[in-house]
């Protein structure tokens, strides 16, 4: 794009990506998706720790597995939700700049309603057993009072310390309302995306376009942002943090949308950079704009660090037994290596390299940038949740008796990589889907040409 582009230069019906192109690609995706997913659901749903009884041969695979499913799903689910992020971010402060790739954050974004499919093993018993100690409690608290209590009055008469804990947090952590909570994070997020996208792809065909349209989407984006902030802060409360109950950080939701935001953005700069490499876009996305994702990427690579060292700073200052356990675990064994290494590697590496202005413009080098932060992304995600799967399935296995505690499970890796095939497929027909159902940019939008002839 070395021209001033004008009308002239944007075409009436906007730029197109045959499905026909990339149809092999998400055949292919589909086909492990939907078999992967089958087997999955069946694997992680049956029962192998039958009541009173010894567990199965299977049972430490299906913890594992349950773990290893949660992993790739919130890493997934991450990059989706940053994408929804931005969306509303850019309707909401009227932006120019981002209307050329303002459609490629809308089919980011609009993977997240699909995602429920892979958060609903979370619902079912024999997957929460191995995730959430706080269920389990609850069940064994009734059992306990002779089941003739609600959860809330047997974890009063239990006397148990850590029942205790349980019951001062009874009115966020019960079962019901953790559920009402799953279903409202993808209704409200995915009727907010819904929407947005809705009205974008509406404006191509609009054969009067005004800035009418964009002020709904300002309008509707401005309680959208608000959408966005609760589904990043308590999908991550619920899902991961949940993991140990006894665990709390105030900080916890603005370290998983600092890495949600960043990787999303690396998504957002992967995909446009490979649609020019094949002809698209090149009218309206230039190295201005990737100049701009990149400051973005560089300026969130900083804002991830200050929260992550924040957090770390915060329980390290005040040395309460219930916020350091986090750090303990994640600090024992091999778990060390990954800690120190997401410092060095998550931030100082990216922010050295993302310094100077004419590398960011760079698209080789962003192509490789942006694949690293997203290899990054996968190992801080797994930082968040894998250290918990040694001591959960030992305790769920063990029955209430002595035994060895692992603090990791051999070849369980084998699972994590099923998992993340499987729902990275999924991610993946997704995003080809929303990316050759429409426009591949927003070709009526008013503002066109000003993003189109940026200048930074």
């Amino acid at each position: 794009m070395g021209h001033h582009v004008t009308s002239k230069d944007i075409p009436a019906a906007g730029e197109h990506l045959d499905r026909s192109k990339v149809g092999g690609i998400m055949r292919i995706c589909l086909i492990i998706t939907v078999l992967g997913t089958v087997a999955s659901f069946a694997f992680l749903l049956i029962d192998t720790t039958p009541e009173g009884e010894e567990a199965t041969a299977l049972a430490p695979w299906q913890g594992s597995f349950a773990y290893s499913w949660l992993w790739a799903m919130f890493y997934f689910l991450t990059i989706a939700m940053g994408g929804c992020f931005w969306t509303v971010l850019h309707n909401v402060s009227n932006s120019g700049w981002g209307t050329s790739v303002r459609r490629t954050m809308e089919n980011v974004g609009f993977v997240f309603p699909f995602m429920i499919v892979f958060a609903i093993p979370l619902l079912f018993p024999q997957v929460q057993q191995w995730l959430y100690e706080w269920m389990t409690a609850h069940k064994a608290a009734v059992v306990s009072a002779g089941g003739e209590m609600g959860v809330k009055d047997a974890l009063h008469h239990t006397g148990d310390p850590h029942d205790h804990l349980l019951l001062k947090k009874f009115f966020y952590l019960n079962q019901g309302f953790w559920s009402v909570r799953f279903f409202l994070f993808f209704g409200v997020l995915g009727l907010t995306i819904w929407l947005q996208r809705k009205w974008s792809i509406a404006q191509d065909t609009d054969p009067k376009p005004t800035t009418a349209r964009l002020f709904k989407q300002r309008w509707h984006a401005s309680w959208g942002i608000l959408a966005v902030a609760l589904t990043v802060t308590f999908t991550g409360i619920d899902w991961v943090m949940g993991l140990d109950y006894k665990w709390f950080s105030t900080m916890f939701g603005v370290y998983v949308f600092a890495g949600s935001a960043l990787n999303s953005m690396a998504v957002i700069i992967l995909v446009t950079i490979i649609l020019r490499r094949n002809g698209y876009l090149k009218n309206v996305v230039g190295p201005e704009h990737d100049h701009i994702m990149g400051k973005l990427c560089f300026a969130f690579t900083i804002f991830w660090a200050y929260v992550s060292f924040s957090q770390y700073f915060l329980i390290w200052y005040a040395n309460i037994t219930e916020e350091t356990s986090y750090f303990l675990l994640r600090n024992t064994g091999n778990w060390n290596v990954v800690s120190i290494g997401l410092v060095a590697l998550h931030f100082f590496a990216p922010f050295l390299m993302l310094l100077r202005s004419d590398v960011k413009k760079s698209n080789k080098f962003m192509i490789f940038m942006a694949s690293y932060l997203l290899v990054l992304h996968m190992v801080d995600v797994y930082h968040m949740v894998i250290p918990e799967r040694g001591p959960s399935v030992t305790s769920v296995l063990s029955h209430g008796h002595e035994v060895k505690l692992w603090l990791d499970i051999p070849a369980a890796w084998l699972m994590d990589i099923v998992a993340f095939v499987v729902i990275g497929s999924g991610f993946l027909f997704l995003l080809l889907r929303n990316i050759t159902s429409a426009s591949l940019y927003p070709n009526r939008d008013p503002r066109i040409l000003e993003s189109a002839n940026l200048h930074n």
